[in-house]
């Protein structure tokens, strides 16, 4: 017991250290997660060979990961990425293995071997990636969701490579290993084995394959219809309860019972979960399973990092280290190629083509899988294992670093990207609307159907776009620019709409306008009362908050519904409008850039007095126009 505690103790006080150094040094979790393992594996030797049995039950943090995702995706959605799920993931396997089966023929592997290699890395890591799209809200990108399109089809292509892989065993069991030096060294007889394997539980042990495939095909149906008919009569037994952790057991009961029947039937656990996921995608009790599985989820997750880390042998690295560093960087390039070559073929482009390449450009944690079932059929030789699970646990080590390489791809992309000259403008017209965002459109479109023609403005390339092809013609470039409000024609126009997003922008161009036109009509969008105040200062004449007509429309609905009369909440929802305009306009004056709101006791004091008056005059426009005292109102 002793042991265990201080086992735990370490690993997570290695994560709570090192993981929010990493995120705060905008590294991201997973590396520090890695970095951590390694802390306290090779360099302090805090942990042992423990390791490796901890990773195997992290690794159903991945089972949950992908149970998540499923649970977020409605079946016709994965229907919706049948062709990328079979195109774009099925090329980039087979190409990838094609490509390592060469290269490793090249330095003089034989192909059996050459061949098993290429499967075992033409795998990438779904913990690295979607954890990492995830955080960074990369998922429903064109480039997270196809990168997610290639981890679902390698998931789902490890079971065949399992069922491939013993068919290329050699006929001799290779007598040759690498030492915890680095050094070779032949087995003895009585070592060949390296102890007893476990022998795990199955279903379809020893059965023809006819009743293999119907014993797979009925768990997969029981997953099915299990989510469809069972969850929702389970999970109301249990609401009856009224316990909180009984809902926490469920959801682990869940994703623990589906995976153990994955198992036993020989399908991958990860697949079992995602499928169980869809399934309940459209339940009631969808966000409740989310939020009962994701802490459960994050730590499994990071304990799978660290123990990768904590698994690197460095003395086998050390042993021959621009070999093993040659061979995984190798790899990564080699991998990526094909990846990009795979997204401009799918019609990805500039970032997302970018955050498709370089995040699956790794090897994964399903390469540990294959790879140890690999040594134990005789695949590969055991001087080549260490090796290859080095070159496994490098790439994974080096992803974080390709994400934070796309950051900055990134980041240049979109700052090069609105290098564009603005349109020529060869219309004017006596409304000028500048930014045909949500609000702007509707101005728009209320003007042009009244039978009046306007000139649009806008600095995005796309809300131009979009509109033009509704028939709506606006001019692109930047609207606060003066030679680009002249050529629309500021000097004629009667009415200028300034419906810009950005608030500084706003009061720019209203000022610009105000100087240039001191008599032209200026109907300004606000985000808040500070900014009304800008906009007054700044010359605007009318002011439209962005939410301030809604909530009043609102507002009088609520007045409706618990006694009013129509008539008695629109009289009402008048006064206040016609009272809010004379306030924000006394405020105005009392506004100062200068001095926080809170702090400006002049402002504070009018708002109070303001806010009186307004109460005192609805409650006597109510009393005139119903007839009954405050008292019995109330």
């Amino acid at each position: 017991m002793e042991g265990f505690l201080y086992q735990a103790s370490i690993y997570l006080a290695a994560a709570v250290i090192a993981v929010p150094f990493a995120a705060r040094l905008g590294l991201g979790s997973v590396l520090g997660y890695l970095a951590a393992g390694i802390i306290i594996g090779p360099v302090l030797g805090l942990v042992g060979h423990e390791t490796e049995e901890l990773q195997h039950f992290a690794e159903f943090g991945v089972v949950m990961m992908l149970f998540l995702i499923g649970i977020e995706l409605e079946p016709r959605a994965l229907w919706d990425m049948r062709h990328r799920l079979i195109g774009l993931g099925g090329a980039q396997i087979v190409l990838t293995t094609l490509a390592v089966m060469v290269a490793a023929m090249t330095l003089g592997v034989s192909w059996s071997i050459a061949l098993a290699i290429g499967m075992i890395f033409a795998l990438s890591s779904t913990a690295i990636v979607l954890q990492t799209l995830s955080e960074k809200g990369l998922v429903q990108t064109g480039g997270g969701r196809s990168a997610f399109s290639v981890l679902l089809t390698q998931d789902i292509a490890v079971i065949p490579m399992l069922a491939l892989l013993p068919l290329f065993a050699l006929s001799k069991p290779s007598d040759i290993v690498l030492s915890e030096s680095g050094a070779i060294q032949r087995l003895s007889p009585e070592g060949e084995g390296g102890g007893a394997t476990d022998v795990a539980m199955s279903l379809v042990q020893g059965m023809p394959g006819w009743a293999v495939t119907l014993i797979t095909l009925g768990a997969v149906a029981a997953v099915i219809l299990t989510g469809v008919y069972l969850i929702r009569p389970v999970f109301r037994y249990i609401h009856a309860a009224h316990l909180r952790e009984m809902y926490t057991a469920l959801a682990l009961l869940i994703v623990a019972g589906i995976a153990f029947l994955m198992l036993l039937v020989g399908l991958s656990p990860a697949l079992g979960a995602f499928l169980a996921g869809v399934v309940l995608a459209n339940s009631e009790f969808r966000h409740e399973l989310q939020s009962d599985i994701e802490p459960f989820k994050g730590l499994l997750l990071g304990l799978f990092f660290i123990t990768v880390g904590a698994g690197i042998n460095f003395a086998v690295l050390l042993a021959a280290p621009f070999l093993i560093l040659g061979l995984s960087l190798a790899l990564m390039v080699l991998k990526g190629a094909i990846l990009y070559l795979l997204g401009r073929i799918f019609s990805l482009r500039r970032r997302d083509l970018w955050l498709f390449t370089l995040s699956l450009a790794q090897a994964g944690e399903f390469g540990f899988v294959l790879i140890s079932f690999s040594s134990q059929q005789n695949v590969v030789p055991p001087v080549m294992t260490e090796v290859l699970l080095l070159v496994v646990a490098l790439t994974m080590l080096i992803t974080p670093l390709l994400f934070m390489l796309y950051d900055w791809l990134s980041h240049r992309m979109e700052s090069a990207q609105e290098i564009r000259e603005p349109d020529h403008v060869d219309e004017q017209g006596k409304v000028i609307v500048v930014g045909i965002g949500r609000f702007g459109q509707i101005v728009n479109r209320l003007v042009r159907s009244a039978g009046y023609s306007t000139v649009v403005l806008d600095h995005d390339l796309q809300a131009i776009q979009r509109m033009r092809r509704f028939g709506v013609k606006g001019f692109f470039g930047d609207p606060t620019r003066p030679e680009m409000l002249h050529a629309a024609g500021l000097n004629e126009a009667r009415v200028l709409v300034a419906a810009v997003d950005d608030p500084d922008a706003a009061v720019r161009l209203v000022a610009f306008a105000r100087r240039e036109r001191p008599d032209l009509h200026i109907i300004a969008r606000a985000r808040d009362r500070t900014q009304v105040f800008r906009l007054f200062q700044a010359g605007a004449n009318d002011i439209v908050r962005e939410m301030f007509d809604s909530s009043l429309r609102a507002g009088r609905y609520v007045l409706e519904n618990i006694g009013l009369s129509e008539y008695e909440a629109a009289e009402m929802e008048r006064t206040f409008y016609y009272h809010d305009r004379h306030s924000v306009r006394e405020l105005a004056a009392l506004w100062n850039p200068d001095v926080p709101t809170v702090q400006n006791e002049a402002y504070i004091t009018r708002a109070k007095e303001l806010e009186k008056e307004l109460e005192t005059m609805l409650l006597s426009q109510l009393e005139e126009s119903s007839g009954e005292p405050e008292q019995k109102r109330a």
